[in-house]
């Protein structure tokens, strides 16, 4: 199956979301929770990313999250990451319970596309202080993709993961995951990098790009927002419609899209310097806002 087949499949078989200018959405990915340990990129920017979503759940947003949520290749299970990470997920609980939050799994959390997986490891957690069960995201569903489709105009914004348009990382992501587990967390550790992640490998970024934006033109242009290689992109109207959120496991920084007012900006969360020499946590505009309607579809 190619890469086009791949991604008008997701298409497909999405979950749509209708919405109108009144909605609001923060589009992460590529979280890529981990242990706690020196190999887990995401606990550097944990503060952050908690601070961030602390601010859209008070806001009133849904959270899309596009993939690679929980590192699963680096971890054996989801227990080891729940343990280093329960004040995230705590969070995240806030806005399952109101049925604001959407999530798409990608090579590094391919485990999710199994329900009964994901109903045996994230339904519950184990108290250790009641010494009991309790619900942490009961009636969970994981998705391929998604399409937010305005109620108004019809327009639709199509958002998956990206890692449709990596062959290596979608047919064979047993083995990306047997290599990293086994080779690259350990080097991961003394700074060697991943050979194998677009993330970190310059030419497959820029093939896996041409992919979906030959996919994109192919299917009238659709707007669709993916994650996989960490690469913030914003085209501007009039250009193929390709936008990716980032991750969370920049350098002291968290890349991710906002969708409010009918209109799209992508954003960075990132810790500043008061005048007095304090540290806060700010968000800046880097691209937008950009009306949906100015992409012609």
């Amino acid at each position: 199956m190619s890469s086009n087949s791949r991604l008008t499949r997701a298409y497909q078989q999405a979950k749509v979301i209708e919405f109108t200018a009144a909605d609001k959405f923060i589009l992460f990915s590529d979280c890529h929770r981990g242990d706690n340990s020196y190999a887990d990129d995401f606990a550097n920017n944990r503060n952050i990313y908690s601070h961030a979503i602390n601010h859209y759940y008070e806001n009133g947003f849904q959270y899309c999250e596009l993939g690679d949520g929980d590192e699963l290749w680096e971890n054996r299970s989801f227990k080891t990451i729940f343990n280093a990470h329960r004040n995230i997920y705590e969070l995240l609980k806030k806005f399952h319970s109101e049925n604001r939050m959407h999530l798409i799994w990608g090579n590094h959390d391919m485990v999710y596309k199994n329900p009964r997986y994901v109903k045996k490891h994230l339904s519950t957690f184990f108290n250790h202080k009641t010494g009991k069960k309790e619900t942490l995201f009961p009636d969970l569903k994981y998705h391929e993709g998604i399409v937010l489709r305005d109620v108004d105009t019809c327009k639709e914004l199509f958002l998956a993961h990206g890692h449709q348009a990596d062959w290596w990382n979608y047919i064979f992501w047993k083995w990306s995951r047997f290599f990293v587990r086994i080779l690259w967390k350990p080097l991961q550790i003394m700074g060697i990098s991943d050979p194998t992640s677009p993330a970190k490998n310059y030419k497959e970024l820029i093939k896996i790009e041409r992919r979906i934006k030959k996919w994109i033109s192919a299917n009238n242009n659709l707007m669709t927002i993916v994650g996989h290689t960490h690469r913030p992109r914003f085209p501007e109207p009039g250009e193929i419609p390709l936008f990716n959120d980032g991750s969370c496991v920049h350098p002291r920084s968290i890349t991710g899209i906002e969708i409010e007012n009918g209109a799209l900006r992508l954003i960075k969360w990132h810790i500043d310097t008061k005048q007095d020499g304090t540290l806060q946590i700010i968000k800046t505009i880097l691209e937008g806002p950009e009306n949906i309607s100015n992409y012609n579809t």
